[in-house]
């Protein structure tokens, strides 16, 4: 089973003068100016964290969707059958609503996560424009938004998995490893820091996961500054 597109996922923008378009403006400046990933990723004085959390799935999605992006086109992918291509001992199928999860391979997965995380978020009943702030808070605010989030920021880890376990070595060969190990320590100190993933969704990745976990906590503590770069 081919993937499902051609990987040309264009990057989600955030609107000049908008709510969403604040936040994000500010981890880029922490960033910018040789902030810590903690200082990056902690919430801003007066914010909220409802907000918060959705500027950055939108920026996680945009990182991942990047990085796939280089991946997408490769021939290679084809020859992964369904169940193949996962991180060992897992197998991540695909549903994207009530009914049996599908057994497909992982670069369809990818595919299928990237394509309904856009759908998700582009639609406004569920990501709301903010232009009006007071009603975008009010539905970033709400259960429903905040399991949304969870399924994303899950989904997104899954592909992080994926990408480590099947295709590191071509993104090392295109020198694409640093920013890769970059955007998940990044994603793993936002979701540390809100307690984001479930820990059983960690395991797969425990090898990894855990000495950045470490430097969060050892940052958090004041022993270890924590580089962006």
């Amino acid at each position: 089973m081919p993937p499902t597109s051609t990987g040309t996922f264009q990057p989600l923008r955030h609107r000049s003068g908008t709510m969403r378009e604040r936040l994000h403006a500010y981890t880029k400046r922490t960033l910018g100016a040789g902030g810590s990933y903690n200082d990056a990723v902690a919430l801003p004085p007066g914010e909220s964290c409802a907000a918060w959390v959705a500027v950055h799935a939108v920026d996680f999605y945009n990182d991942v969707s990047t990085i796939w992006a280089v991946m997408s086109s490769d021939p290679y992918l084809n020859s992964f059958r369904p169940g193949e291509g996962f991180p060992s001992g897992v197998e991540y199928r695909w549903s994207d609503g009530p009914g049996e999860a599908l057994s497909v391979s992982a670069p369809v997965y990818i595919e299928k996560v990237l394509g309904w995380i856009a759908d998700q978020i582009n639609d406004e009943t569920r990501f709301p424009d903010d232009d009006d702030e007071t009603e975008a808070l009010r539905v970033f605010q709400t259960p429903q938004f905040a399991a949304l989030c969870g399924q994303i920021f899950r989904r997104l880890f899954r592909v992080y998995g994926i990408i480590y376990s099947s295709f590191f070595g071509t993104l090392e060969a295109l020198d694409m490893a640093p920013h890769l190990n970059s955007c998940f320590k990044h994603f793993m100190f936002f979701c540390t820091e809100f307690g984001l993933l479930p820990e059983r969704e960690v395991e797969p990745l425990e090898v990894l996961v855990k000495p950045i976990r470490k430097k969060y906590y050892a940052a958090k503590q004041g022993g270890v500054t924590s580089s962006s770069r």
